[in-house]
């Protein structure tokens, strides 16, 4: 047997299985998104008090992804697939019996710990093809696959949980996506091989304990303002408070043997640009979920705008939004071979920023809703997929993990500071009917659509300082001979 052909095999039967992990984590990011506003009215809180539970998942995630992507570089990244996945599972078997705002937020964010499971399961991929020829178009084309995978499952689970939301008891319609995590977990255990050499090492705990306090005191103090108001210096104290532990975590990282996150990596010419395009990309892709279901649930009758959907209805628009992202995710590869995986990830960071700038006069009817989301979802679909697998093949050869994760992280800090910021704005403003009732203000959810739209704009002016050859396979072999920029 072609011993080159054998290791393709044995690699597309591990992508296989991932595909089933990324499935069920499209589950979970596609189910509950038509429910929100009976999540809502099911836990006494109104539209704008959805973005906590956003808020609250992204902030932990931005937490524990930098923690367990080490830790996947350092004893496999199986083992911290598995980890995340029982954590994961156990806060997903919580939300459905509670009606407590408190314990469902507790439970609704530990159950973030799903978003580090694609970094890790680009990292292993990236770490089985070291020996392949062509190791970057790999990593890439399996990168769109398991997009691909995770945005099925994202439009199952849309569309099931829209449908049933409206003829079942929440208690049963929220137990379905913790049963589909508990089979996740099995499949891993025993359809998942662990990466080869596991580079080992003692993990930065001073690193986290720095960052975590960095993130805690910045996402916190946005958390304030919105509960107290723009005007609270206390707030703000606490923002430039975790802005400032930044400059800590950063000289402790420098100065460590084996840091939890190399912060040389931010000086990298290609890497440098990807991690801040994804957190202008979290802005749009996590942090406008929320606001943009609430304002199709909106009916226009009683307050003057939304489009007064139903559960299901609302599903539909996310389904051929998901759709769309399939789309571009398998089509990234390609295109990128072509010309250049640089200029493809400005071309789809455009589609998201023009996708959303539409809304601003065109946001009426169904149609033109439907319409925008189709634009922004071939750019989202493209970015997903593009973001970790570019940052795998610009990192060091014993940094996959971290660089892979880091990608989700910032894009998870995006997302945290936007649902915040999109909480206050929707909550701000309010006039007539929005003022005494549940929903958001039409001016937030302007304020929404021109804060995506801009960002995505800047992330394709960013990503125009990246070199022309990155994350092409010439740039990985040279990657392997030079270090990172120090």
């Amino acid at each position: 047997m072609n011993p080159r052909a054998g290791a393709l095999g044995a690699l597309a039967g591990v992508v296989g299985f991932l595909a089933f992990v990324e499935f069920t984590s499209g589950i979970l990011q596609g189910y509950y998104t038509p429910m929100l506003t009976d999540i809502a009215r099911n836990l006494d809180i109104n539209d704008a008090d959805v973005n906590w539970l956003e808020g609250s998942q992204l902030m932990l995630s931005a937490l524990v992804v930098p923690a367990l992507a080490k830790l996947g570089d350092m004893v496999g990244h199986k083992r911290m697939l598995l980890v995340s996945t029982a954590v994961t599972a156990a806060a997903s078997l919580v939300l459905p019996f509670t009606d407590s705002f408190a314990i469902f937020l507790a439970a609704w964010a530990l159950q973030g710990f799903y978003v580090v499971w694609l970094p890790l399961e680009i990292a292993l991929i990236w770490s089985r093809s070291r020996s392949m020829p062509g190791r970057a178009v790999l990593t890439a084309r399996a990168a769109g696959l398991l997009v691909a995978a995770l945005e099925a499952g994202a439009i199952s689970g849309a569309l099931i949980g829209g449908a049933l939301v409206d003829s079942l008891p929440l208690t049963v319609v929220l137990l379905i996506p913790a049963i589909a995590v508990v089979i996740c977990f099995f499949v891993i255990l025993f359809g998942v091989k662990e990466s080869p050499e596991p580079v080992g090492g003692h993990f930065d705990t001073v690193g986290l304990v720095l960052i975590s306090f960095a993130l805690i005191a910045f996402t916190g103090g946005l958390s304030f303002l919105r509960l107290n108001g723009v005007g609270d210096v206390l707030s703000w104290g606490l923002v430039a408070l975790g802005i400032l532990l930044v400059i800590p975590f950063a000289m402790w990282e420098l100065r460590h043997d084996d840091p939890l996150i190399d912060v040389r990596m931010f000086r990298s010419p290609a890497l440098g640009p990807v991690f801040l395009t994804a957190g202008l990309f979290g802005v749009s892709v996590l942090g406008a979920q929320a606001p943009l279901s609430t304002f199709a649930r909106t009916d226009p009758e009683v307050y003057g705008y939304g489009l007064g959907t139903a559960g299901f209805a609302t599903s539909l628009i996310i389904g051929v939004y998901l759709i769309a992202m399939i789309v571009g995710a398998l089509l990234f590869s390609p295109i990128a071979r072509k010309i250049t995986p640089r200029i493809t990830l400005m071309g789809a960071s455009i589609f998201v920023g023009v996708g959303f700038l539409m809304f601003l006069p065109f946001h009426d009817t169904y149609a033109q809703v439907l319409t925008n989301m189709i634009i922004v979802g071939f750019g989202s679909g493209a970015l997903v997929a593009a973001l970790p697998a570019a940052a795998a093949s610009a990192a060091p050869p014993t940094q996959t993990g971290v660089a892979t994760g880091l990608t989700n992280s910032v894009k998870t800090v995006g997302g945290a500071i936007a649902s915040c910021v999109f909480g206050i704005a929707l909550i701000s403003n309010a006039t007539g009917a929005a003022a005494e009732g549940t929903a958001g203000s039409f001016a937030g959810y302007v304020t929404v659509w021109v804060v995506c739209g801009v960002t995505a704009l800047a992330a394709a002016v960013l990503l125009a300082f990246v070199p022309r050859e990155a994350f092409t396979d010439r740039a990985v072999a040279e990657a392997e001979i030079q270090p990172v920029v120090r």
